[in-house]
C-alpha cells in the first residue's frame, strides 16, 4: 500500500512536530551503572504482544545471561507513539540507548542528529553480513548511523484449491502481466452480473507505486541517483493497466467487497472472496493463525510486466538505533551487534515470518527443522524474491514527496486525470520540491 511505502517519511515528520509541542512523556535515565556494576540500556520497540514480543523477551534475556557488564531493559512502546516518544525523549536530552526505527529515513535522522555515528564501532567486513540494499538504507555520508534489523518483500499468495477447481495447473501460475490477466479471468465466479469471488484485483494490498516500479525495471519515484523518475513511459502505462482492472470488475463491485473484507476467518484470501492476493511474505503467520488445517496456499513472485523485465518486488523493514546523546553508545551497540548474529536474527525468524537482515540467517531459516514445509517454503521465496526487492529510502531534498505523488496518483485512479497527466504534474511538483530542498 502507499501507506506502507511512504511510513519514513510520514514517521519522520511527525516525529518533527511531536518535538516542537514538547511531549512530557520521555524515557527513564539510562546508559546507568546498577548496583551490580552493569551498565543498564533501555531497548525501545513497538512489539508488545504476540510473537514477537515474546521471542524478543526471551533474546534480551540469553544476552543478559550471555555476559556480566550489561543489562538491558525492554520498554514496549505502542506503535505510532514510539518515535514521537523518542524524538521528545531526544530533544530532553535522556533518550533510550537502543530503538528500532524504520528503514526509509534513518538519513533524514543522520542529518537531524537524532541519530549517533556508530562507525567507529563497527569492524571491517560487518556490512558483508546483510542485503547490500538494506545496508545502503543505514549510510550516512559514508557513516552508518544503524544496524539493519529486519525487512519483508512483497509477492502474491494463490489459493491451490481454488486453482485445482478452476483447472490451472501449477505449470499454469502466471509469470507476466498478461499471464496474471488470463489467470484471474478463470478464477473469477459471477452470479448474474456481480462478482461473488475475484481471481485478483492489483490494489487489494498492493500500491500503484509497486506496480509502478515493478513495471519501471525496479525504478521506483527516485532512481539510484535520486533523480525523479516519476513520469516514465512504463510507470504510466502501469497505471493504465491498473485502471483496465479497474473498469473490468467496476467500482461498484470493488467497493462491495471490500465491504466484506475482515481479519481472521473472515480474511478474503480465507474465506475464498479472492482467489490470488498480493501480500507481505510474512503474511504467512496470519494464514497459520487463522487458515483451516486443510487450507492449502501456495506463494509467487509478482509477475513481470513482460517476459524478461523482471519480478521487481517492494520492501520496507527496520533498523537499530542509537538515538543521538545516549549515555554509552559503546554498550548500545554491544546489543545491537548480538542482535544482529545470525543465531539471533533465525531465532527471531522463526517466531516472526520476517526476512531477516542478515542473510545467512534467512539462508539456515530455508531449512530450519523447527519450521514445517510451508514455514520453509516461505523463507525459500523470501530469499529468492529478495533479489528483486527494492528499498526505497526517502531522499533527503524531498522529505515529503509523497503527498504530492499521492494526489495525482488519487486524481488518476478518480478519472479526474489520464495517467500521463497526472504522471506529469506529479513529476513537475516533485522536482520543484527537490529544486527548494537543495
Amino acid at each position: 500500500m502507499r501507506k506502507l511505502f511512504y511510513m519514513g517519511t510520514l514517521l519522520f515528520s511527525v516525529g518533527v512536530l511531536a518535538a516542537g509541542c514538547g511531549n512530557s512523556e520521555t524515557a527513564d535515565s539510562s546508559g546507568n551503572e546498577s548496583a551490580d556494576g552493569k551498565t543498564t540500556l533501555d531497548f525501545w520497540s513497538f512489539w508488545g504482544s504476540g510473537a514477537r514480543q515474546e521471542v524478543i523477551e526471551e533474546i534480551i534475556d540469553d544476552f543478559n545471561a550471555s555476559q556480566d557488564k550489561i543489562e538491558v531493559k525492554y520498554s514496549y512502546q505502542p506503535w505510532g507513539d514510539i518515535w514521537t516518544k523518542s524524538l521528545s525523549s531526544i530533544t530532553a536530552g535522556n533518550p533510550p540507548d537502543v530503538i528500532v526505527q524504520d528503514i526509509n529515513s534513518v538519513a533524514q535522522r543522520a542529518e537531524a542528529q537524532q541519530a549517533t555515528n556508530l562507525s567507529e564501532y563497527i569492524e571491517e567486513g560487518f556490512s558483508d553480513e546483510f542485503y547490500p540494499q538494506l545496508w545502503d538504507t543505514v549510510e550516512y555520508e559514508g557513516d552508518a548511523y544503524a544496524v539493519p534489523f529486519n525487512t519483508d518483500t512483497q509477492v502474491i499468495f494463490y489459493n491451490k484449491t481454488l486453482f485445482k477447481e478452476a483447472g490451472i495447473s501449477e505449470e499454469q501460475l502466471p509469470q507476466t502481466w498478461e499471464e496474471l490477466e488470463t489467470v484471474a479471468r478463470k478464477l473469477d465466479v459471477k452470479n448474474g452480473d456481480d462478482f461473488e469471488r475475484i481471481g485478483f484485483y492489483p490494489l487489494w494490498n498492493l500500491g500503484a507505486d509497486v506496480w509502478a516500479l515493478n513495471a519501471d525495471d525496479g525504478v521506483s519515484w527516485f532512481d539510484k541517483d535520486e533523480n525523479v523518475k516519476i513520469d516514465t513511459d512504463n510507470k504510466v502505462e502501469a497505471l493504465e493497466w491498473i485502471l483496465d482492472w479497474q473498469e473490468y470488475y467496476g467500482q461498484d463491485t470493488i467497493n462491495r467487497l471490500e465491504a466484506e473484507f475482515g481479519s481472521g476467518v473472515a480474511d478474503p484470501f480465507i474465506s475464498g472472496l479472492v482467489a490470488m492476493r498480493a501480500q507481505n511474505i510474512n503474511y504467512y503467520s496470519s494464514l497459520a493463525e487463522n487458515a483451516p488445517d486443510d487450507f492449502e496456499f501456495g506463494v509467487i513472485q509478482i509477475p513481470e510486466k513482460e517476459s524478461g523485465s523482471g519480478h521487481w518486488s517492494w520492501g520496507g523493514g527496520f533498523v537499530l538505533e542509537v538515538p543521538y546523546g545516549a549515555k554509552d553508545p559503546e554498550a548500545s551497540y554491544e546489543f545491537i551487534k548480538y542482535l544482529s548474529t545470525p543465531e539471533v536474527q533465525e531465532k527471531f525468524g522463526e517466531k516472526s515470518f520476517d526476512i531477516m537482515a542478515n542473510r545467512t540467517a534467512n539462508e539456515n531459516l530455508v531449512n530450519n527443522d523447527n519450521l514445517d514445509e510451508n514455514g520453509q517454503m516461505i523463507y525459500q521465496m523470501a530469499d529468492e524474491n529478495f533479489a528483486n526487492t527494492v528499498i526505497t529510502p526517502v531522499p533527503l531534498t524531498a522529505p515529503d514527496f509523497s503527498s504530492l505523488v499521492n494526489e495525482q496518483i488519487d486524481q488518476i485512479m478518480l478519472g479526474s486525470k489520464t495517467p500521463a497527466e497526472g504522471l506529469a504534474d506529479a513529476q513537475k511538483a516533485v522536482e520543484d520540491l527537490v529544486e527548494q530542498n537543495k
